[in-house]
């Protein structure tokens, strides 16, 4: 609910208004002075102030300096009487919504304070929309100028502008979300809806329900009808992350509802029109998996109209230094204290370490190095506090494909070996608790019971794989 800020030193005045502004469905919050109002600026949210042009002390006009520091956008309607309406009109030079005059008829009261809401409304819209804006191009995965990530910011520029669905592939950490906001919001659609769903992270039993909504009565515990993500989303952007973690039922709805721009919430049989971009992200092999047929070709093509693939961190080693200035400043910041510096050779050392986590990873490396380096000299010693090494044998003995085996090589068959060995190797550490391996190895548990599947390995107790 709304709630306005009444201003006026005449107590029976400050009464009547009260009355009105509740009547009309609002909060009221009546006070005599400015220094009350301010009082009350600074403790709780308003959405617009009702304020005298003339009180003893400061005025409405000194209000209405004040407001634009502590509170930009909120509007502020004048009341005056008649003899000072020149003034009024002069203030609304200086920044107020709206004037009224005193004595004012109660409906056209209503109507002044509806439009006053209204334009509060658009303001706060306005201002988030210009952070998501400032948020999704001036994050952490769009630093740095290695072709890479020169070639992905060409890439959201070029498809932008359109309404064309997108598949973003790339490993975990690599900002696949990031991506998609910036699309979404630097395109025609910026001023609708951006909605998530992660498709990994909802239980298959209650995806369905996420994605289209339900009726009232659908299934046990819905007790009232609920709009799923599509609706939500309707005239903006959906982003299905983990698209490739989806049942295939399920991909078959989401193909029609592509298709055909209708949904069905569950326990209804009545279509709901939905103009819905699709933004879908994933970190497995699509093309591998339709092989195995656990993907569906039709949709696979619905939504790769225009792919983008994120590189890993390890692809970008000339933007990793400044990557890691930029998460030190930022930490630094947030703890009040100085950003920590970088040897040389830890610089070198974070060159060369192949980030499995990629920018998650090191994101979180460097919020560690500033709890336990404040403002310090960091060391390729400080950085084995994070696991971050580099060590030629232990790196071909992790990743084998750089180790000089020589070509040719089947290639595909070599990384689902290493694929293979990490799993086994997570499961051995978590004593083949699946949760805590899939935290191990950064994916979702999800995603570790499809890998474990499609790679045969069987699980015969807490700890025994093969």
């Amino acid at each position: 609910m709304h709630t306005i800020l009444i201003v006026d030193d005449e107590a029976n005045l400050l009464e009547v208004l009260a009355a009105a502004v509740e009547n009309m469905g609002y909060t009221p919050l009546a006070v005599g002075s400015v220094e009350e109002a301010l009082a009350v600026l600074r403790e709780q949210e308003i959405h617009m102030i009702l304020c005298d042009l003339r009180l003893p002390g400061l005025s409405g006009r000194d209000l209405l300096e004040k407001v634009k520091d502590l509170a930009p956008g909120l509007p502020v309607v004048i009341m005056t009487a008649y003899a000072a309406l020149k003034d009024a009109v002069e203030i609304i030079k200086e920044g107020a919504f709206d004037y009224i005059v005193k004595p004012f008829d109660l409906d056209a009261l209503e109507a002044t304070v509806a439009s006053a809401l209204r334009f509060q409304a658009l303001s706060a819209d306005n201002r988030q929309l210009r952070k998501e804006l400032d948020r999704a191009f001036k994050d952490e995965n769009f630093i740095g100028q290695s072709p890479a990530i020169r070639a992905v910011r060409q890439n959201i520029r070029e498809v932008s502008a359109s309404s064309a669905n997108v598949l973003i592939t790339g490993e975990s950490g690599t900002g696949k979300e990031v991506v998609a906001k910036a699309i979404h919001y630097s395109g025609p659609r910026s001023s609708f809806p951006f909605v998530t769903i992660n498709c990994a992270a909802i239980p298959e039993s209650l995806l369905e329900s996420e994605l289209f909504g339900h009726v009232k009565g659908a299934f046990t515990g819905a007790t009232a009808t609920r709009p799923g993500r599509f609706a939500q989303a309707n005239n903006g952007t959906l982003f299905l992350d983990e698209i490739g973690d989806m049942s295939l039922p399920l991909q078959a709805k989401i193909l029609r509802c592509i298709q055909e721009k209708i949904v069905e919430p569950v326990g209804s049989h009545v279509p709901l029109k939905v103009d819905v971009r699709i933004i879908a992200a994933t970190n497995q092999n699509l093309t591998e998996a339709m092989g195995r047929g656990a993907f569906r070709r039709d949709l696979y093509y619905r939504l790769n109209v225009y792919p983008i693939t994120l590189p890993p961190l390890r692809e970008r080693g000339e933007d990793i230094a400044l990557l890691a200035e930029h998460f030190a400043k930022r930490c630094a910041a947030e703890m009040g204290g100085n950003p920590v510096m970088f040897t040389a050779e830890a610089t070198r050392v974070m060159q060369n370490y192949p980030w499995p986590g990629n920018i998650r990873e090191l994101e979180n490396c460097l919020e560690r190095l500033s709890i336990i380096a404040p403002g310090g000299r960091i060391t390729p010693e400080k950085l084995a506090s994070c696991s971050v090494s580099h060590d030629a044998q232990e790196d071909a003995a992790a990743f084998p494909a750089l180790g000089r085996s020589g070509f040719p090589l089947d290639l595909d068959r070599r990384l689902e070996g290493l694929e293979r060995e990490l799993i086994v190797q997570a499961l051995e550490e978590a004593g083949g608790v699946q949760l805590k391996a899939s935290e191990l190895l950064h994916i979702s548990e999800r995603s570790m019971w499809h890998r474990i599947k499609k790679l045969g390995i069987t699980v015969m107790n807490k700890k025994e794989f093969m």
